[in-house]
Order: C-alpha cells, then structure tokens, then sequence
C-alpha cells in the first residue's frame, strides 16, 4: 500500500512583487477569515459554532512577514475558493511560493536513568 502524497501548500505573501508591504495590515486575517467556512465536516452551526479558520487557509506570520498558508486540498473541496484565494494573489502583485510548513521537531522526553 502507498502511501498518499500530503496536499501541497501554498504561501501567499504579504510582499507585493516589487517588495512593498501589503496593505491593510490585517489582510491576511481578513482573507482566512472569508475562507473559514469551507473545513472539513462543513461549517458547524448552533451552539457548537465557533469562530474559526478553516485548516486549508490559515494566516501566519514567517520571519516577520504576515502570510496565508492555502493548502491545495481547497482545490478539490471547493474549486472556486481555491481560484479566489489565487485571484486574490495575482490581482494584489502577492508573492506566491509554493511549499510545506513542516512541523516542529518533536521535545526531549525525560532520559532514562
């Protein structure tokens, strides 16, 4: 059995193509914040609901520079967030690397004595 290769992410940088800082400074919350309906299991409604971002499009911050990590499992849950987001780059002059945000190392456990 294979294993399944992990979707892809997608670094949308708060640094325009000619290397000015994007405006507002909150456009990284603002825009995960349209994308936090679109989660696995749909949108929870009623007294379970809670504000959220989705886990395909959540806002950072990378050596300083606020950032929306897009996962590109958006694109087959929704195809046409997965363009906004995009459209959403390319209209702004964002920069855009593709990459994986790789998780932290695991902690030292106690040594054995």
């Amino acid at each position: 059995m294979t294993e399944q290769p992990k979707p892809r992410e997608v670094f949308i940088q708060g640094i325009t193509t000619d290397g000015r800082t994007f405006r507002p400074s909150d456009w990284a919350e603002r825009l995960a914040g349209a994308m936090s309906c679109f989660r696995p299991g749909g949108v929870k409604t009623g007294r379970d609901a809670h504000i959220g971002y989705s886990p395909y499009c959540v806002p950072r911050v990378i050596n300083g520079v606020k950032c929306v990590i897009v996962s590109e499992a958006l694109k087959s849950v929704e195809p046409m967030a997965w363009d906004f987001v995009m459209n959403f780059a390319r209209d702004n002059k964002l920069q855009v690397v593709d990459a994986c945000l790789l998780p932290d190392p695991p902690t030292a456990g106690p040594t054995p004595r």
